[in-house]
């Protein structure tokens, strides 16, 4: 569908923070693009402007220059079309997980009760949780509740979804459930998903094009296609020679920013 294409482009972005007399540049002469209709990883060294970006394509704060657009509509605030999920739980705590995933479709886009609950229950057994509907946050153990704020990013149907590191601070095990929840949905419902994350399996698994960046301030060091073939499984995708190759060539990228960053620590 055309209005839901989610096609980015970030172009010539550049970001400095801090005061006037003493500015710290995050984000430099940084441009890549995004298709609509595909999951595209951002992967960087620790610290090097990742979650700005975010910050800046969601629309919370201005770009110092350059422009984002999407769908060629320039991004000058924060609206229905991009949300974000963030590393930190965000759901209410005082609603149980099925009013806080209708929250959105009510509240924001006032669409009939019981047309969001519909849409809501049937995502929410989608990704496991068919029998938590009325159980609240604290009652939800941590792989649970980033299922339920998937669900509710998801029932919004947004022409962009931004995942900055969504499952970092999981157990192993169930950062590797939910990436396969993700995916599935994924191929399942479409739309473009740009995700954060500092795992280069993670980036592999998931993407179908890898941006990296250099080391702070963030620019675009390579663009790296994912041409595994959809549906994956995770046990075919890291047996495939291919797997190898992606992995030897991000690393490398991401090792020579890494020693040129430390380098320039030191003098």
């Amino acid at each position: 569908m055309a209005e839901r294409e989610g096609t980015l482009r970030v172009e010539r972005v550049t970001q400095r923070v801090g005061p006037d007399f003493a500015p710290r540049t995050v984000v430099q002469d940084c441009s890549f693009s995004v298709a609509g209709g595909k999951f595209t990883v951002l992967i960087g060294p620790s610290g090097c402007g990742k979650t700005t970006l975010i910050n800046l394509i969601a629309g919370y704060e201005p770009a110092t220059s350059g422009t984002i657009a999407l769908d060629d509509a320039a991004v000058q605030a924060p609206g229905p079309d991009r949300l974000v999920v963030f590393q930190e739980t965000a759901l209410f705590p005082w609603m149980t997980t099925l009013d806080n995933v209708m929250y959105g479709p009510l509240v924001q886009r006032g669409r009939p009760r019981t047309q969001a609950e519909t849409a809501a229950v049937d995502l929410l057994r989608r990704v496991g949780l068919g029998e938590f509907l009325g159980k609240y946050p604290m009652q939800l153990s941590g792989g649970m509740q980033r299922r339920a704020e998937l669900a509710r990013a998801l029932i919004n149907d947004p022409k962009l979804l931004l995942m900055d590191e969504p499952f970092r601070g999981l157990d192993a095990m169930t950062r590797e459930l939910m990436q396969e929840y993700l995916l599935e949905l994924f191929e399942e419902r479409g739309g473009t998903i740009f995700f954060v994350t500092s795992e280069i399996d993670e980036a592999i698994f998931l993407a179908d094009q890898i941006i990296v960046l250099s080391s702070s301030p963030a620019s675009v060091k390579a663009v790296i296609d994912v041409n595994l073939p959809r549906p994956r499984k995770r046990a075919a995708v890291l047996a495939s020679a291919q797997y190898g190759a992606l992995k030897k060539t991000a690393l490398d990228l991401l090792y020579a920013e890494a020693v040129g960053a430390f380098a320039g620590r030191r003098e």
